[in-house]
């Protein structure tokens, strides 16, 4: 039995804990919060305790943790537990300065601990088969990835002035996805950004749209369109191309049912958000975390690639500030 601890009792947070609670040879042993009422709701729920930070980096009984609380805690939670000797899966980003983001990644290797970073989208079923059947070679060589990631509707205010940049918030999760598709780093980044949907993101000093055209060290193209407001709905997309034809992942829906009319041919919208959208991935990256640990495997999203994704997100923040292209 693996004895686990989770670090956030918010939104997130309670998704992990119900996954964690599905797991076999799994036991949600401590949530820590410091909301204590919702750290003692969730634990209640799954018949757990409520602990202190200190009090779980210090016992001995529990061998991982789960990382869903808020951003700047991230970096702290993950140097203690590796110092600690305990496993961890943490929520994306690792920090949002690339420096102590670095840091955490050397603690962990240091520490010989597994770290895994989470970026739900590698799990979701639709993303996934379109790698397994890029890497089989279906479209031969990979040249052009497009990808489209928009939100139903920005995020308070609040939270957009804490959340680092659009780039490092929203777009952080697209910029793995270009890495993990392609199978490539990036050579240069040209970001363009706007203030099209709430006047209050920008004086929060932020953007809510981009386009972001990447180059990669094999010199393929990647391009990222981004928006925080689509009217009908959560949009998730992409498309690779290749020299032998394209895959195309595109968006889930409630039904696949297509009603035709006598004016109109007419499908259900989107998922309304992440948590509809990416259930069953996240649901997916909890059991691959406790399979890796059962089994003695590397994780499928390191920290190396939460560091990775960072350093996209850093680089394309400087150049829509600066108006240029940034080399890496």
């Amino acid at each position: 039995m693996i004895d686990v601890a989770l670090l956030g009792a918010g939104r997130i947070g309670r998704i992990h804990a119900g996954n964690l609670a599905r797991q076999p040879g799994v036991r949600l042993a401590a949530v820590s919060d410091v909301n204590a009422d919702a750290a003692q709701s969730l634990a209640t729920l799954h018949n757990a305790r409520v602990a202190s930070a200190d009090e779980v980096f210090a016992d001995r009984a529990i061998a991982a943790v789960v990382i869903g609380s808020s951003t700047d805690t991230h970096a702290d939670f993950i140097v203690r537990a590796a110092a600690a000797g305990k496993a961890i899966f943490c929520e994306k980003p690792v920090d949002l300065d690339l420096a102590r983001a670095k840091e955490c990644a050397a603690a962990v290797k240091k520490a010989g601990v597994t770290c895994m970073i989470g970026f739900q989208r590698r799990f979701d079923p639709t993303f996934a088969a379109v790698k397994a059947r890029l890497d089989a070679g279906e479209i031969g060589t990979p040249e052009m990835l497009v990808v489209t990631s928009r939100d139903p509707g920005a995020p308070p205010v609040d939270y957009i002035r804490k959340s680092g940049g659009i780039f490092k918030d929203m777009l952080i999760h697209d910029f793995d996805i270009f890495r993990w598709i392609l199978g490539d780093d990036a050579a240069s980044v040209h970001a363009h950004a706007s203030c099209l949907t709430d006047k209050a993101v920008g004086e929060a000093g932020d953007a809510d749209c981009t386009a972001v055209t990447i180059r990669t060290k094999k010199g393929r193209l990647a391009v990222i369109n981004t928006t925080r407001r689509a009217a009908y709905g959560y949009d998730q997309r992409f498309e690779v191309l290749g020299s032998g034809g394209m895959l195309q992942a595109g968006n889930h829906r409630p039904t696949e049912v297509t009603a035709w009319g006598g004016k109109v041919v007419s499908t259900d919208l989107p998922e309304h958000f992440f948590l509809e959208r990416y259930r069953v991935a996240y649901a997916d990256e909890v059991a691959h975390f406790f399979a890796a640990l059962r089994e003695r495997t590397p994780v499928r999203t390191t920290i190396d690639d939460g560091v990775a994704a960072l350093a996209l997100a850093d680089a394309a923040t400087t150049s829509w500030r600066e108006g240029r292209v940034v080399t890496l």
